[in-house]
């Protein structure tokens, strides 16, 4: 495994020998011993780590063992000194390659045993390799984040400064992932990659309006991703358009939540310094209230070093559903939400098309009045529709639910909420 790595970063992609280092367990003399054999190294180049770093494992038990890493030194311009050394957090030396010799097994705390089958794990990181190559310092800057870098900055009439590249770098990476998400069928939602994939796209909207961003700005990007991944990764050309439109249309329903949330938390820690805490109470608030998720109020105030207290929210939120528990059983609404496990059995789920369109046609499959199914409803009477597929979005996590109409022969429905 050694010689296979040294080979392909050596003679496959033209390192300079005198630009890399390796590390090594403390106690690891056989890879040190073939580190001197295959590349030639003096032990200077050979590093010896005692910590962690250079012993990987699974968890608490399982397979583990030494490790070794390779590095490259970026140059005397970059601060930063060589792993193991007290400035070994800076970037001059940068870690590409890991060769993980999985030879135990951790069976208890105290009690490690030998594998009966010993492998090895390597991986390189693939885009530090193309900085590497390009000759940048940040993986930011290699010709893929570059070019997404310059379509926001067109898009935003202004280009990255030393205040503002981190924004652009968000954005970027985010536009990627989400894309990506997207490309593979996942829409997003409150649950499950759902939500993770709405996390993404709202922490990169945030930084957009970091930017100054007046419109939407994400969707407006996708052609130049497709431009430059969309031959490698086909799925981005077959799926732009639904790309395009979701990036829209959640960035567009969320842009007011975004703006109204921000100028509330400023003026919640406006006496707020680095190393104060906000309260969980407000923090609650700002999503419960206004619809300001917990993590963007962290990602907000993590720029000023303050932090959120995360127990105090939790709190505030076990609270309020156990207000609105003994609210629900006392308020003689059981009857209501009994009818609605009927429905569901009968109907099963209703298809939310609101990411591909604005506009759809259903078919109703329930109404529902004081409690009750019924079959029919006359003019003026205040009713709820159950329908199998609509563009309407259901209220949630903060987030109003869908106005509009619905209509048919002979018949219209002014629709005042939306619930799921």
């Amino acid at each position: 495994a050694i010689e296979l790595a040294w080979n392909l970063i050596t003679k496959g992609f033209g390192l300079k020998k005198d630009k890399l280092l390796v590390t090594v367990y403390h106690t690891d003399d056989e890879a040190a011993a073939y580190w001197k054999k295959i590349a030639g190294f003096s032990d200077d180049r050979i590093i010896r780590i005692p910590t962690s770093d250079n012993f990987w494992a699974m968890g608490d038990t399982g397979p583990c063992g030494p490790c070794s890493e390779i590095f490259i030194d970026r140059g005397e311009h970059i601060w930063g000194g060589p792993p193991g050394s007290p400035e070994e957090d800076g970037d001059r030396f940068l870690e590409f390659w890991n060769l993980v010799f999985m030879q135990y097994e951790q069976v208890t705390k105290e009690e490690r045993i030998d594998l009966p089958r010993p492998s090895i794990d390597t991986g390189m990181g693939l885009e530090r390799m193309a900085s590497i190559l390009q000759g940048v310092e940040s993986v930011f800057e290699t010709d893929l984040f570059k070019h997404l870098i310059d379509a926001a900055s067109s898009a935003l009439g202004q280009g990255p400064n030393t205040e503002n590249v981190a924004s652009y770098r968000v954005i970027a990476d985010h536009l990627r992932s989400s894309s990506f998400l997207v490309a593979d069928g996942v829409l997003p939602s409150n649950e499950g990659r759902g939500y993770v994939l709405r996390r993404i796209m709202r922490r990169a909207m945030r930084h957009a309006q970091l930017l100054g961003a007046k419109e939407p700005l994400m969707w407006q990007l996708v052609p130049a991703l497709v431009r430059e991944m969309g031959q490698a990764y086909p799925e981005l050309v077959r799926g732009e358009a639904l790309i395009t439109e979701t990036l829209k249309l959640e960035e567009t329903r969320f842009r007011k939540t975004l703006v109204r949330g921000l100028g509330l938390l400023s003026d919640a820690t406006e006496t707020l310094k680095a190393g104060d805490m906000l309260d969980g109470e407000t923090a609650f608030k700002l999503y419960d209230t206004y619809g300001f998720p917990l993590d963007l109020t962290q990602d907000a105030l993590r720029q000023r070093s303050i932090s959120v207290d995360i127990a105090g929210f939790t709190d505030a939120m076990e609270r309020q559903k156990a207000e609105a528990r003994a609210h629900w059983a006392g308020s003689g609404e059981a009857a209501t939400e009994t009818v609605w496990f009927s429905v569901r059995e009968k109907t099963g789920a209703t298809e939310f098309l609101g990411y591909e369109t604005e506009a759809a046609e259903g078919i109703v499959q329930a109404l529902v009045k004081d409690g009750k199914t019924i079959d029919s409803a006359s003019q003026g009477d205040a009713v709820a529709v159950v329908v199998n597929q609509t563009p309407f979005y259901g209220e949630s996590g903060g987030q109003m639910g869908d106005t509009g109409v619905i209509s048919g022969e002979g018949f219209s429905i002014e629709v005042s909420d939306t619930q799921k």
